[in-house]
């Protein structure tokens, strides 16, 4: 079999690898063996969408998938990269990785399905329709269209409603696409193209998931409503589906969103909002799909007999009934895609009542193209039946084994396997192109809503169990055993033979004057000849200084100087590697790990922003007291500034005053306890002539209340138009003219958004020079709070600095470098005309 088939063959057996991946080596309950045997015999569908990771209702979720025992589904719109990130410094594509993976372990822990759009978070929009001028609307519509087409469910959930300015206009937005593709999945003439994979879907209902904000929903007379008794206790999973919710909730780490099961009994409610009527309950009248089939009905029959007679001490003395199932479900291989469904899970459960398990191991996590790796596969049956382990297919190995396994004796065999030179890198799939519009480019129809990648590479086993085949795909991981936390398990990771690496995201040319970089190029094999260039940069714009190879660690590390001179203020450079061949290598490596998620390893763009800039600075030491993570300290680092990150020890007086200026990191109130403890102490270093600059925290939770030397009311009010007009009042402030002059130019080509949860009320001593309003909304002043405060100086900023640092953005960091300045001379700057 070549590589393209292959891949194609194991990418069809997706669905039933993960569920491989998550069990891993546990074993099944018998109780959860009979959960499963129910939701086998369920052929409800529900599909849930909304707009982000964490919009879901997890209660809902639970219910459903383990109550009800559907097939239940989420599409999410997007994968979360406008947020912010609880837990690490990861912003944009990086978050947008974790949550992706924080959703995939909730569906994990409710029992759901995931999917997602094309669409990119963009941040937050404040009604639909500046929503559907960054998202283009025929394409996300047909994203929707395309998931219920493919997914066929009986009843669509909205989390939100279609009322502009209730929500999150990315919220309402989910909402307006919903019903309309709930109309137009039905009709071959919309996205006709699609019709080559799918067939087109009509959904019986949709629903609004209703809620109020701040208490108990009340139905309305006029409102055909249906609720779910969501508190329940299931004695098959030995929990409540609250705190099923809770527990997949909590799996959103990066928003800060670990939930507490509530207690006892609650409900969820369903509000009709297109679709037939209904009497009693929101699925009457939804066909039973087993009476699609001719023996659908003996189907039913098999299943109810083997549910009726379940031996749960003996979980091997269910087989017989579970294969006669598995033959009646075989005569349909050409069935619909819920078929494949079926005849997966009934799969796994007669696998699982046996205690089959297999694992696939390699010898090391992370690997390349031409690579050789010694991988072995592992295969145990606990039980006294017999399986026939007749042959394994990987990458570029087929072998017949004809193993018997029986009595708990693992087989267990070698496989070396030869990655072939084009095997494609474990790129995630909507990050193979650069994305347009507010949308990932993804060409290929049917990697649309899929959550992320196939496993890089899969063994396919083929087993007889009297007589009956199952192919049964397994990942390829690798495993180790750590001292702290025992086994870890991680996807096994294909990367790019040479990957390049600047040691700066910024590099900045101030005052003409010139800087260096260095560039690593990382050969994961052994070195291949070629030459560093820039793409961006005329060839007299830079000089190689030196160039160092590495053999122990197989790189080459240059040393290049960027010359000054004229040019735009911003401009993306690109580093590539060109062989002697004439391949281009362009590529960077970033690895994004926690505990909670799979290593995540993805090939950004080897680039970096060049900025030039005109500009004072004394260059004084600053402390910076972390909070929920930035990339603030590194771009001031990178401008020249001694930066010194104080996030052990007290934060003391005597501490704080080694500093010319200190700077408080976003959300450090809501996050950093010693900060909280500690605000008497950064207002005795402002007084005594310290200069104090606090970035942006949420209303809540809020460690304290005493965020500055004067009162300060946060509110939810934010700037979310990154191209809204800024009105500068240069008098009122001399930040704003010294030591540089911000000009208002300085506010064009910031990204997402200005700024979120500015202050909404604050004391009469503190001066707002700026002025920012949104689109059709009030004016606000609260983007940037100064005061003097005995001789020092105090500024307590909304604005998005932890986004437009890291961005390179020039007005942003002449403005942040206008408060870093100050510099305790608060006094004097305030007397200055």
């Amino acid at each position: 079999m070549n590589l393209d088939r292959f891949l194609k063959k194991t990418a069809g057996l997706l669905f039933l690898a993960l569920a491989v991946f998550l069990n891993g080596l546990y074993a099944q309950t018998s109780s959860e063996i009979y959960h499963d045997l129910l939701k086998l015999k369920e052929t409800k569908r529900v599909l849930y969408i909304a707009a982000h990771p964490d919009d879901e209702n997890t209660r809902l979720i639970a219910y459903l998938a383990n109550k009800e025992h559907m097939q239940v589904a989420y599409l999410s719109l997007t994968r979360g990269d406008g947020g912010q990130n609880l837990i690490g410094k990861e912003l944009g594509i990086e978050l947008g990785m974790i949550r992706t993976q924080e959703l995939l372990r909730a569906r994990e822990t409710d029992g759901g399905k995931q999917y997602f759009s094309r669409a990119i978070d963009f941040g937050f929009s404040r009604d639909p329709d500046e929503t559907l001028n960054n998202w283009d609307r025929e394409k996300l519509l047909s994203d929707v269209v395309w998931v219920i087409r493919k997914f066929q469910p009986d009843v669509i959930i909205t989390r939100f409603n279609t009322i502009p300015g209730t929500t999150h206009g990315h919220h309402t937005t989910s909402a307006i696409l919903a019903g309309e593709a709930f109309q137009k999945a039905a009709d071959p003439k919309v996205f006709p193209e699609q019709l080559k994979w799918v067939s087109p879907w009509k959904a019986k209902r949709i629903f609004w998931n209703a809620y109020s904000w701040g208490g108990q929903y009340e139905p309305k007379e006029d409102k055909l409503y249906h609720n779910f008794p969501v508190g329940e206790y299931n004695p098959l999973l030995g929990t409540t589906y609250s705190q099923i919710a809770a527990d997949s909730r909590t799996m959103h780490k990066s928003q800060g969103f670990g939930a507490t099961a509530q207690i006892g009994e609650s409900d969820d409610f369903m509000e009709l909002v297109d679709g037939e009527e209904f009497e009693n309950h929101p699925f009457e009248g939804v066909a039973n799909r087993w009476e699609e089939l001719d023996n659908g009905k003996l189907i039913q029959q098999e299943i109810d007999k083997v549910l009726r007679g379940f031996d749960f001490l003996v979980p091997a003395n269910n087989l017989a009934g579970l294969q006669k199932i598995k033959a009646l479900l075989d005569l349909r291989k050409d069935g619909p895609g819920w078929m494949k469904e079926k005849r997966e899970q009934i799969d796994r459960i007669i696998l699982d009542v046996l205690g089959f398990k297999a694992l696939f191991t390699s010898n090391k996590e992370l690997s390349y193209p031409s690579d050789e790796i010694k991988s072995t596969l592992i295969a145990n049956n606990p039980s006294d039946i017999p399986i026939l382990l007749k042959n394994v297919k990987t990458v570029g190995h087929a072998e017949n084994l004809h193993e018997t396994l029986a009595g708990n004796r693992p087989f267990n065999t070698a496989i070396v396997l030869h990655l072939p030179d084009d095997y494609p890198v474990s790129q995630p799939y909507w990050l193979e192109r650069a994305p347009e519009n507010n949308l990932f480019s993804i060409d290929d129809q049917e990697r649309i809503g899929k959550p992320f990648n196939d496993p890089a590479v899969m063994a396919v086993l083929t087993l007889e169990i009297e007589g009956q085949e199952i192919e049964w795909p397994v990942p390829l991981q690798y495993r180790y055993n750590d001292q702290v936390d025992g086994e870890i398990i991680q996807p096994f990771t294909v990367l790019p033979r040479i990957t390049l690496e600047v040691n700066a995201d910024n590099v900045f040319l101030l005052n003409d004057n010139p800087e260096e970089i260095t560039v690593e190029v990382t050969f994961e094999n052994s070195f291949i000849e070629g030459d560093l260039a820039f793409e961006g940069l005329d060839k007299d714009d830079y000089e190689i200084l030196e160039k160092k190879e590495d053999k122990s660690k197989s790189k080459i590390v240059y040393r290049v100087k960027l010359k000054g001179g004229d040019g735009p203020e911003k401009s993306t450079i690109l580093a590539h590697y060109k062989t002697r061949d004439g391949s281009i290598y362009s590529k960077g490596k970033r690895r994004i790990l926690y505990k909670h998620i799979p290593n995540l390893t993805y090939f950004p763009p080897a680039e970096f922003n060049l900025i030039r800039l005109q500009m004072d600075m004394s260059l004084h030491r600053i402390g910076y007291i972390p909070g929920a993570g930035d990339e603030v300290p590194k771009v001031l680092a990178d401008l020249g500034y001694p930066v010194e990150i104080l996030d052990n020890g007290q934060l003391t007086l005597s501490r704080l005053k080694q500093y010319q200026t200190v700077i408080v990191g976003i959300r450090a109130f809501n996050v950093n306890q010693a900060l909280a403890n500690s605000t008497d102490q950064l207002m005795e270093y402002v007084h005594g002539g310290g200069n104090l600059i606090v970035q942006y925290n949420t209303i809540s939770p809020l460690l304290t209340r005493e965020l500055g030397p004067y009162p300060i009311q946060l509110s939810r009010d934010r700037i979310t138009v990154e191209e809204s007009p800024v009105d500068i009042n240069f008098e009122e402030h001399p930040v704003l003219r010294y030591p540089n002059k911000i000009r208002p130019a300085d506010f064009d080509g910031w990204v997402q958004e200005r700024g979120l949860y500015f202050p909404g009320t604050w004391d009469k001593r503190y001066v707002t020079p700026l002025t920012m309003q949104d689109p059709d909304e009030p004016a606000t002043k609260g983007s940037l709070l100064l005061a003097g405060y005995g001789e020092g100086t105090y500024a307590y900023s909304g604005i998005s600095w932890f986004r437009l640092l890291p961005a390179g953005v020039p007005g942003a960091i002449k403005l942040f470098v206008n408060l870093i300045e100050q510099n305790g001379e608060g006094k004097k700057l305030s007397e200055l005309e």
